[in-house]
């Protein structure tokens, strides 16, 4: 992987577990990288279309307001998504995971440009309980990013401080947070996120 000027956009990790997935595509001219970094920042932004770039078998994301009303739109900071993983979901979150966009940020530097946003678990805007709605306790985060270097445009998830949630007041979630909180440190995130990064990256899904 070529230098990373911008390496200061990750949180750093103190507990728990972590991954990292990268996918990259070199160009022709810096001119076709630029217009492929524009069309690959696009995908990131466009949360609902997630599931489109991944393909079969990912999880469903939807786009909300810090409301938890489902929008149209790219991303903003402050905006929530809800994720509908494959298989159990959570009762605090209405049968999604959710979390909520912290920071949305993007440079440039010499022959290079970045964005990158990262989200932490957060609770279920549309009800009033404060547990956290996720199966990773609300530390965590995950920050996606799409940058160019050059001729080549990167894509790539990075999760830091995953622990199971294991603070819910219900049973049920408690042990499906487990579970599921199990799977993705052991494995689906990294399908999950690998089919991801690879859609933004890819010339033939816009």
């Amino acid at each position: 992987m070529e230098n990373n000027e911008f390496n200061n956009a990750v949180p750093e990790q103190t507990k728990g577990a972590k991954t990292d997935t990268s996918a990259s595509i070199k160009l022709d001219t810096d001119e076709e990288a630029s217009n492929h970094y524009r069309i690959a920042k696009n995908k990131l932004l466009n949360i609902s279309r997630w599931h489109m770039y991944a393909g079969t078998g990912t999880a469903d994301f939807q786009l909300t307001d810090n409301d938890g009303n489902a929008v149209s739109r790219l991303a903003q900071e402050s905006d929530h998504f809800r994720i509908n993983i494959p298989g159990p979901g959570s009762k605090t979150g209405d049968g999604f995971d959710w979390v909520q966009i912290q920071k949305i940020k993007e440079e440039t530097g010499m022959d290079s440009e970045q964005i990158s946003v990262i989200v932490q678990p957060a609770t279920n805007p549309n009800n009033a309980s404060p547990d956290t709605a996720h199966f990773f306790k609300e530390d965590a985060s995950s920050t996606f990013i799409v940058r160019r270097e050059g001729k080549t445009v990167f894509a790539e998830v990075h999760g830091r401080n995953e622990q199971p949630n294991t603070e819910a007041e219900s049973l049920i979630d408690k042990v499906r947070n487990v579970v599921v909180a199990a799977g993705a440190m052991f494995g689906f995130s990294k399908v999950q996120w690998k089919s991801l990064v690879e859609g933004f990256v890819d010339q033939k899904i816009t």
